[in-house]
């Protein structure tokens, strides 16, 4: 199995960036095909420059098909084995996931708190813990299995802003061990 990944983000790209770091360091056994983003503007964009790693712009568009259509056509040319969701904050069509491997990482232990606020909805729910989730992505929100998932406490007079940079830090060692953990298992399925 080739290995090849596609990341998917965003915005800042500290998840991407975990994940290109682990590839370039040999901590993760697998090469990042290409960084794709739906903002040109995003963080993710000069990471990836410095990183010497190929990033494509993929720009929301008003026709959501023409847009997921041409996602899909990107996708199919770089033949990843895997593609990582890393704060991508878009929801993928049927038709893709169904045909490429996607997994994503989302900040809190689903099927708790889905969907784009999960860090304000676990504080806003006076939950006492939360974390990160690792699941496969089906044609749902944050509903695919979950492949792993770590807990992360919530502390008093956490915000929002301080309690996702501590999910972050989790996330960013679980995403890397769970790409690992997802490439064996599809290589041993295929022998």
């Amino acid at each position: 199995m080739d290995r090849g990944l596609i990341v998917l983000a965003s915005g800042t790209g500290t998840l991407a960036e975990a994940v290109i770091r682990a590839s370039q360091d040999g901590e993760l056994s697998a090469h990042i095909l290409a960084v794709l983003t739906d903002k040109p503007e995003a963080e993710i964009v000069s990471k990836c420059a410095s990183l010497g790693v190929p990033i494509i712009t993929h720009p929301l568009q008003e026709d959501r098909e023409t847009w997921n259509e041409e996602l899909f056509l990107i996708t199919e040319s770089l033949n990843p084995s895997l593609v990582v969701s890393a704060g991508f904050m878009r929801i993928l069509a049927p038709e893709y996931v169904a045909n490429f491997k996607v997994i994503n990482s989302h900040p809190s232990l689903l099927p708790s708190f889905p969907g784009a606020h999960a860090v304000r909805d676990a504080l806003k729910a006076n939950a006492t813990v939360t974390g990160t989730s690792i699941h496969w992505v089906d044609a749902g929100v944050d509903t695919g299995k979950v492949i792993a998932s770590r807990e992360v406490p919530i502390l008093v007079g956490d915000t929002e802003e301080l309690l996702h940079e501590r999910i972050k830090i989790v996330e960013r060692g679980l995403i890397v061990a769970t790409i690992s953990q997802v490439l064996d298992s599809m290589e041993t399925s295929h022998e």
